[in-house]
């Protein structure tokens, strides 16, 4: 669906969404801090007969003047209503505290984004992640995963699984129903949720996990862990080096949101690796949210801001991609889409591909 045609603002509009955007660094920390300090829990518990500024930085132990600058910046988002100097929840307050897609943008955009982000021109320049600098030195973020702060390795892996958790029941018998696929390979496989999934679908799957060393290893305990490492193997890999052979001898290859870390020219390299590593009969199976492909115009903007976060922190020169730009790469790699399933959950889409 294309949400991006036509100018659907007045000029009017148009100069109010430019302030919007103009403070919007401002906007996104008083909401956080708003949450985060209990200040719209306290509104919230008041309900409809509202609460004073006084009674809630008596309540939060945040000083009057805090309360008051904070809650004249929720007034013009729509956070809280004030009448006769009590102040209730508003519609974008109630998200902001209760949503639970709310909250992973939110904390995945301050942890992991917010300081890299002012490098942004800079990734822009150089195709490398200039902000990723925020945290260590490291050629990208997959690098340093498991060397994060855990509060920022928490808010990353929370925002992954948000978007990929709903989708895998929803795609396993897609995969596995018909029974053809026994021996699966997961490129990319993070911490095991794939590897998981597919064990506990059936005890007949044998899936072997390709990543980088640390990844692996978190994947290896959970899975040790769970008594499902009869089922799952492991084979440690870098797949941005050209030589890196994926091994041949499985029935399908499955990515879930692991192309969209890679450039489009590094998506053909490994796609035709994949291509060269199928049987006859084989099947890439390629599980990713793709901001053409999306129902309301909302996600498409989450996942539009999104690529800004490949460019700034994770490694310079991949992004959310569009299905048309997707696409394009898969047929150059030599493969064909021959089933596409899209609206999986809350955005993603699945591409089973064969051999040309």
């Amino acid at each position: 669906m294309n949400f991006f045609s036509k100018d659907r603002q007045s000029a009017f509009d148009a100069k109010e969404t430019a302030q919007w955007i103009a403070f919007g660094p401002v906007i996104f920390q008083a909401a956080r801090v708003l949450r985060n300090t209990g200040i719209l829990s306290a509104i919230d518990d008041s309900q409809s007969e509202g609460i004073t500024l006084e009674a809630i930085a008596q309540k939060t132990k945040v000083s009057e003047y805090g309360v008051r600058v904070l809650l004249e910046s929720a007034l013009s988002t729509g956070m809280v209503l004030v009448n006769d100097n009590k102040y209730t929840l508003g519609k974008v307050g109630h998200f902001i505290l209760h949503d639970p897609l709310t909250k992973v943008n939110m904390d995945f955009v301050h942890d992991v984004n917010y300081k890299g982000l002012f490098y942004l021109d800079k990734s822009i320049e150089t195709g490398k992640p200039e902000g990723l600098k925020e945290f260590g030195e490291w050629k990208t973020i997959y690098e340093a995963l498991s060397k994060l702060p855990p509060h920022v390795q928490e808010s990353w892996f929370n925002f992954d699984h948000y978007f990929s958790d709903d989708a895998f029941p929803l795609v396993l018998p897609l995969v596995y129903g018909d029974g053809s696929v026994k021996k699966l390979i997961d490129i990319g496989g993070n911490t095991g949720k794939w590897a998981i999934a597919s064990a506990r679908y059936s005890a007949d799957i044998h899936v072997t996990i390709m990543d980088l060393p640390g990844q692996l290893d978190m994947a290896a305990k959970k899975i040790n862990a769970l008594g499902l490492d009869g089922q799952v193997s492991f084979k440690a890999v870098n797949l941005l080096d050209e030589q890196a052979e994926i091994p041949k001898g499985f029935d399908a290859i499955w990515m879930s949101q692991f192309l969209d870390c890679f450039s489009d020219a590094e998506i053909v390299s490994i796609l035709k690796r994949c291509r060269a590593a199928l049987d006859a009969n084989g099947s890439i199976f390629i599980l990713e949210p793709f901001w053409d492909r999306q129902r309301f115009e909302v996600a498409a903007f989450c996942l539009q801001q999104t690529s800004l976060y490949f460019t700034a922190l994770a490694n310079g020169n991949s992004q959310m991609y569009s299905a048309e730009v997707f696409l394009k790469c898969i047929d150059e790699a030599g493969l064909t889409v021959v089933k596409q399933t899209d609206r999986i959950g809350l955005s993603q889409t699945l591409l089973q591909c064969k051999l040309k």
